[in-house]
């Protein structure tokens, strides 16, 4: 385990990162009153996301390598990092929705009808914890191991 605190730690990191957005988002209305600007807006999460990323990388080059970090050992860790955020995800998808703003489905079901998205079926069956648990822990693989790809090139520095 000692191995991998800094991937442990910069985990946890992004993940309350992406509850406290997530609560600035329905404090802005963007879970009810503001709904229709919400897919455009919560896209700005990636700023926050890829910093915790640079921070994590830059850091495991630092304490664990050294100051000498190979673009593998990079993706390596970040690929960690990611693993680690989307078997969390269930649980921050959870405390989203049961705590942060519970109406949030009820919101976006009535939206997503209302504007001719989904029938009232689809839109129930898409926006549900079952299906955003999935969406997030699959998304959160995807999004992490392609920004842990970028990250990790311009994060290594090899000496020699």
């Amino acid at each position: 385990m000692k191995r991998y605190r800094t991937e442990i730690k910069w985990a946890f990191i992004f993940t309350l990162m992406m509850l406290g957005w997530l609560l600035l988002e329905r404090l802005a209305g963007l879970h009810d009153a503001y709904l229709a600007y919400h897919p455009t807006y919560t896209n700005l999460v990636a700023i926050p996301a890829v910093i915790i990323y640079v921070l994590a990388l830059r850091e495991k080059r630092e304490k664990d390598y050294g100051g000498s970090m190979t673009y593998r050992q990079g993706f390596v860790s970040g690929a960690i990092i990611t693993l680690i955020i989307a078997l969390l995800s269930p649980l921050a998808q959870l405390i989203t929705h049961t705590l942060i703003t519970p109406d949030y489905f009820p919101n976006v079901i009535r939206y997503s009808v209302a504007e001719g998205y989904y029938t009232q079926a689809e839109a129930e069956a898409y926006f549900s914890l079952g299906s955003y648990i999935l969406q997030s822990f699959i998304g959160s693989l995807i999004m992490g191991l392609l920004t842990t790809a970028i990250v990790a090139f311009f994060v290594r520095s090899e000496k020699g």
